[in-house]
């Protein structure tokens, strides 16, 4: 902002020597050209018919007292048009924003008309692409767009004395923000400015609260009693998913419509969650004996006309959420509500941005019911069992929460907040979704890596564009020329209709011959975009051919760096059988039969990833080369040694990358040591300690350690697989770090590199033949091996050998299990009391084994004989 200086996050102050504006009414400022005021005597007798105005006397007292006010006015009570009507009189200026391009329209038309104008006279409107104001305007509506665009030219907002933000309910991003701005701007450079925001259905206190403690003026709700007609669909339908809708949903809406006009009287409006699903409805209702309209954001200016004027004939209107609020739909006394809404969705790992269809929340279904007692009682038919309604959320979900903040956390550091931690937003950002948005902007130069706006970022803020798409249109100016530059980016701006085809450079083209709705909206969208192009750019015609970049002349060529250079993460080579990989290292895949599949290179310009697809499903992309994705996505490009454990062995090459595609590969022969260490980690962790080599012995230590472990704990090692792949790095060494491949592993002794474990530092280690011995000795004089592999150490000895013990042999204070077995090795008996056993078990097991070993001694008495590990024979003399 020229003149003023931020020296603290979320506050504006005048600079020095700059003077502080002072309070003042709701009249011109001085030094405007003053425009013919508007007197409310003038206004329409329809005016003095519209509720809101009973609260009006109390919203111009909290204005006049505080400055700001919560307006809370139900549909049709007038809040969007007499509201700023009231608040010029006497000649001051005031700017409506609404969330969308149709409510504009509208509100600009009804308050025009109100006036017994023409729009464009003491009332008129501004969106992208189009303006339609004098020097006579008073009353200006705005996308809540434009306004950001404005506030980040001049936060004074110079010539303009009251901001009405309808539709907050909504929690558009663009509208939180634009709120936030005009709370920073009243309380540090314009207290004078008058700031009313205004909804039908919202949290009045929490907004309340975000205006500095604003009064909260509510209006008598006018609407007539609407009827509530459940009407669920018959057996169980598949959940939305993406922009997936049951088509047998449809066509019971299809059928509600029909079963609607059958059974009332009036207009029916229904809303569905798309286009695509209007146009479906539309085709289903075929026949019917009404006009079928179908409005959405992208209708045609003769449609929305047509919509919003009384029809000579009785109407269906199909419609989205655009006519939930904001506009009167006349005629409307029935509505059909499918139960669905759009909403933004973003896939922060894969960069991948869309819209996901869910279930309307409680807020959205009570605004669409609203339109059926607009103008008299009317009936609402809910396509969903009554009993679900309970289950529906209360309100949508803030699009802060749940989209792509690239454009947000641009719009924040041009304001000089980069953390958006001094904005007075309802709802704070999510931390990781604003960590990507900056890395995006990092990206395309938009900011500095410590947040701070560059030059380039603050032109890319007043574009009003996607970050990603002004930095498509500014660079792609300077190598294709403005005008083809623009082309392509109000392609991507506006996503071409599915009849154009998934390939951008025939939907260019198909753009540029149409004569449909889409094609005309491009051309204005084109003219707007080129203006915007810097000076030295804009004069190139751009169809001359490309300029810089190495591309040859041509449509793909032009479209395909475009569309990189707006997407850079999603340049894609092709795998085969039209499979994809992007740079960010998502996979993608065309559509059967798709004209792209012969493409080595693809950049993608809208795709999704489907709940459970293994990749994301490519619906837009231009063929482009390498080299083109090598200029587009040069931040991406890497040149690394690497060094990793692949299909069971060592991999070491050099490899040259763009993001997570390999351009060019080369064996590497003398790799980094610590890089081999790491993929020989890799590897045993991967596929375990079977890798190395485990001797009996090796095998007998770790038994033994684990039993210590057990019995013991303190400083004995935990030896699971688990905790010795953690610290195989401190074990193994240093003969690991001597390894190269796979077979080093497999002549590693690990039975040696286990006692590297051993408590050695308190002394323990060296008790472990003490506490845990490999060895027993028996009462024959044998050294016998135990084993640890059980919960108690295990002793196998032939019976003989054990004669005379009355005692079982204990480890560490565990009684050792003594398997004694027959002449032949085979168990005879198992015993953990060897003087019971001489007692009582042993009687059985002589009756058992004499007859079949009579060279064996066997004794009456066994505790009082003596042992020995021959046969009677060899005892003869």
């Amino acid at each position: 902002m020229a003149g003023l200086e931020r020296p603290g996050v979320g506050r504006l102050v005048p600079a020095a020597g700059q003077p502080h504006p002072g309070h003042g009414d709701l009249r011109l400022r001085a030094g405007r050209v003053t425009a013919p005021a508007i007197r409310l005597a003038e206004l329409r007798p329809e005016a003095g018919e519209l509720p809101v105005r009973g609260c009006l006397p109390d919203l111009e007292a909290a204005l006049a007292a505080h400055g700001a006010a919560v307006l809370c006015a139900p549909p049709g009570t007038g809040k969007t048009t007499l509201v700023p009507l009231v608040l010029a009189a006497g000649g001051a200026r005031v700017l409506v924003a609404e969330p969308r391009r149709l409510a504009v329209r509208a509100a600009a038309r009804r308050m025009a008309w109100l006036l017994g104008e023409r729009v464009g006279g003491r009332v008129g409107f501004t969106v992208r692409g189009e303006r339609a104001v004098s020097r006579e305007t008073v009353v200006e509506v705005v996308t809540t767009g434009v306004l950001l665009q404005r506030l980040q030219r001049d936060q004074e907002l110079p010539g303009v004395d009251a901001v009405l933000l309808d539709e907050c309910h909504e929690r558009h991003l663009d509208a939180d923000t634009a709120a936030a701005f005009l709370v920073d701007v009243r309380a540090a450079l314009r207290p004078e400015l008058r700031l009313v925001a205004a909804s039908a259905t919202t949290d009045t206190e929490a907004w309340a609260g975000l205006l500095g403690g604003a009064p909260v003026v509510e209006s008598a709700d006018p609407g007539f009693p609407v009827e509530v007609r459940w009407a669920p669909p018959a057996g169980t339908l598949r959940p939305p998913s993406g922009l997936f809708v049951d088509p047998a949903l449809l066509a019971h809406t299809a059928s509600v419509v029909r079963r609607a006009l059958a059974e009332c009287p009036g207009d029916v409006l229904c809303f569905l969650p798309g286009t695509g699903e209007i146009a479906r409805v539309a085709r289903l209702l075929d026949g019917v004996d009404a006009e079928v309209l179908q409005v959405h954001g992208r209708a045609p200016a003769a449609v929305q006309e047509a919509v919003l004027s009384r029809g000579t004939r009785r109407r269906v209107v199909l419609s989205t959420a655009v006519a939930e609020s904001s506009l009167t739909v006349p005629g409307v006394r029935v509505v059909v509500d499918a139960g669905l809404a759009r909403e933004p969705r973003v896939d922060h790992a894969r960069g991948l941005g869309s819209l996901t269809t869910v279930r309307a929340s409680r807020a959205a279904a009570r605004q669409r019911a609203g339109r059926a007692g607009r103008e008299a009682a009317g009936v609402v038919y809910r396509c969903w069992a009554e009993a679900e309604d309970g289950r529906l959320p209360r309100f949508p979900a803030p699009e802060i929460q749940v989209a792509d903040l690239s454009a947000f956390a641009l719009q924040a550091a041009a304001w000089g907040d980069p953390e958006a931690a001094g904005l007075a937003l309802p709802d704070a950002p999510p931390a990781a979704a604003l960590a990507a948005a900056r890395s995006v902007l990092e990206a395309v130069g938009a900011v500095e890596p410590s947040g701070r706006v560059t030059g380039r970022g603050s032109r890319l803020a007043r574009l009003g564009l996607h970050p990603r798409l002004g930095r498509a249109l500014l660079d792609g100016a300077e190598r294709v020329g403005a005008r083809r530059a623009a082309e392509v980016v109000a392609l991507l701006s506006e996503e071409p209709p599915r009849s154009y085809g998934d390939d951008l450079a025939a939907a260019w083209r198909a753009a540029r011959r149409g004569g449909d709705g889409y094609a005309a909206r491009w051309r204005d969208e084109v003219r707007r975009l080129e203006r915007q192009v810097p000076g030295d750019n804009a004069g190139r015609s751009g169809r001359s051919g490309v300029t810089g970049g190495g591309l040859p002349p041509g449509d793909d060529a032009v479209v395909g760096l475009v569309t990189a250079l707006a997407f850079p993460e999603r340049v894609a080579r092709a795998r085969g059988g039209g499979a994809f990989l992007m740079a960010s290292g998502t996979g993608a895949r065309l559509a059967e039969g798709s004209g792209l599949g012969a493409a080595g290179w693809l950049a993608v310009a809208v795709a999704d990833r489907p709940a459970g697809a293994a990749s994301a499903r490519i619906r837009l992309a231009a063929v482009v080369d390498e080299d083109t994705a090598r200029t587009a996505a040069a931040h991406l490009a890497a040149s690394a040694e690497e060094v990793r454990w692949e299909d069971g062995e060592v991999v070491a090459r050099t490899v040259e990358r763009l993001g997570a595609v390999e351009l060019a590969v080369r064996p590497l022969r003398d790799p980094d040591p610590v890089l081999v260490r790491a993929a020989l980690l890799t590897g045993l962790r991967r596929e375990g300690l079977g890798l190395l080599r485990w001797s009996r012995e090796a095998e007998g230590l770790r038994e033994r350690l684990a039993f210590l472990r057990r019995v013991r704990g303190g400083d004995w090692p935990e030896v699971s697989d688990e905790a010795l792949l953690e610290r195989a790095g401190e074990w193994l060494e240093p003969e690991l770090s001597r390894a190269r491949r796979r077979a080093d592993l497999g002549r590693l002794d690990a039975g040696q590199a286990l006692g590297r474990l051993l408590p050695w530092a308190s002394g323990e280690a060296a008790r472990l033949d003490e506490l845990a011995p490999e060895r027993l000795t028996v009462p024959s004089g044998s050294r016998v091996r135990l084993a640890y592999g059980g919960e108690q150490p295990v002793l196998a000895v032939k019976l003989q050998e054990m004669f005379g013990a009355t005692r079982t042999p204990e480890v560490a204070g565990v009684p050792v299990l003594v398997h004694l077995l027959s002449p032949a090795g085979r168990p005879a008996a198992v015993t953990a009391d060897l003087a019971s056993f001489w007692r009582e078990g042993y009687r059985a097991v002589r009756a058992d084994l004499r007859g079949r070993y009579p060279r064996h001694p066997w004794p009456e008495d066994p505790s009082a004989a003596e042992p020995t590990r021959h046969t009677a024979a060899r005892r003869r003399p």
